[in-house]
C-alpha cells in the first residue's frame, strides 16, 4: 500500500485539513500518515476556535520516523502556521524526500483576494521557496496570485471569460515555469456574460500544455473544498492516474457534495458533507 505523508493541521470542526485529506486516501487505497502542525477546536472561519501550535514538536515526528526507517511515496503539506513551520517542512523533506516521492504544495495562505489570518510576508517568502520543491502545486486563484505577482484587483476587473482565463493562464504557466511542478488552480471565477449566471471552475497547466473547466456556482464558499480537491489529485496520482482525470474526479466528487450541503443550508464554516459521496473515488 503506498503511503503518504500529511502535513496538515487537525480541525476538530470545518471538515478540513487532515479531517479531510484522511477519509479520502483511504478511500482512495493510499495509507495516510499524519503529522499534525496544529490542533484547532475548530478552522479559524468559525468566530471563535483555540489553536495549539505544534511547530516545536514537528522535529520528533522526524526522530522517531527516522528510527523507523519511514519512507513515504508521497507527501502532501497544507496549511503551515507560519514561516517557521515551513523550516521545518524543509527540515522534513531533507530526510523524506526523495527521488522516488512526489511531494504535493497546498501553498495555503489565502482566499477571495485577502490573506488568512495566518499570512505574513515572510510566509509568502517561504511559501515561495516550498513550492519549487514541488511535483504537484495546488493553489487557488488567491494564491496563484501572490506567488505570482498577479494583481487579484485586475483579475476580477475583467469583463470577458476569455480575458480572465488568458491572465490565469499566463500566471499559471509563470507558475509552472519557476517551479518545473504541474500546476492546478482552483476556484476560478471568471465574470459571465449571462445575468445571474455565474461559474466556478479549475485550470490544469504542465510543461506543454494548459486547459481549464468550468461549472454552474451557487455562490457558497466552503470550508475545506480545497483540501479534499487536493487530496483527490494526490490519490490518484498515487494509484497511477493521469493527473488530468484526477482533476475531473475531484470536480465530479465536490459538485455532488456541494449540491447535497447547499440544500440543506449547511453553514459554509462548517464544511460540506463529502462522507456519503467518499464512493465516487472507489
Amino acid at each position: 500500500m503506498k503511503k503518504v505523508a500529511v502535513i496538515q493541521d487537525m480541525s476538530s470542526f470545518g471538515k478540513c485539513s487532515l479531517t479531510a485529506a484522511i477519509p479520502v486516501l483511504s478511500v482512495m487505497g493510499v495509507q495516510a500518515v499524519p503529522l499534525p502542525t496544529a490542533i484547532l477546536t475548530a478552522q479559524t472561519d468559525y468566530p471563535s476556535f483555540y489553536c495549539e501550535d505544534l511547530t516545536s514538536k514537528m522535529d520528533y515526528f522526524v526522530e522517531e520516523w527516522s528510527k523507523l526507517g519511514a519512507t513515504f511515496d508521497g507527501i502532501h503539506t497544507g496549511f503551515v502556521t507560519g514561516r517557521e513551520q515551513i523550516d521545518n517542512l524543509f527540515q522534513f523533506l531533507n530526510v523524506f524526500h526523495s527521488s522516488e516521492t512526489t511531494l504535493l504544495v497546498d501553498p495555503v495562505m489565502g482566499d477571495r483576494g485577502e490573506g488568512y489570518k495566518i499570512f505574513t510576508g515572510g510566509l509568502l517568502d517561504r511559501m515561495k521557496e516550498l513550492v519549487k520543491c514541488a511535483d504537484i502545486i495546488t493553489p487557488n486563484v488567491t494564491e496563484c496570485c501572490l506567488l505570482t505577482g498577479l494583481s487579484y484587483e485586475k483579475l476580477q476587473s475583467y469583463q470577458s471569460t476569455p480575458d480572465y482565463i488568458h491572465a490565469l493562464e499566463e500566471a499559471g504557466q509563470q507558475l509552472q515555469h519557476t517551479t518545473g511542478a504541474n500546476v492546478i488552480i482552483t476556484g476560478l471565477n471568471p465574470p459571465s456574460a449571462i445575468p445571474n449566471k455565474r461559474y466556478v471552475g479549475n485550470m490544469y497547466v504542465d510543461a506543454n500544455h494548459s486547459f481549464h473547466s468550468l461549472l454552474d456556482y451557487n455562490g457558497e464558499n466552503y470550508s475545506g473544498t480545497g483540501d479534499l480537491f487536493a487530496s483527490v489529485i494526490m490519490g490518484g496520482h498515487m494509484r497511477g492516474q493521469d493527473l488530468a482525470k484526477s482533476m475531473q474526479l475531484a470536480e465530479t466528487f465536490l459538485a455532488a457534495a456541494i449540491e447535497a450541503t447547499s440544500k440543506k443550508q449547511i453553514p459554509s464554516e462548517a464544511g460540506v458533507n463529502f462522507e456519503q459521496f467518499l464512493r465516487m473515488l472507489l
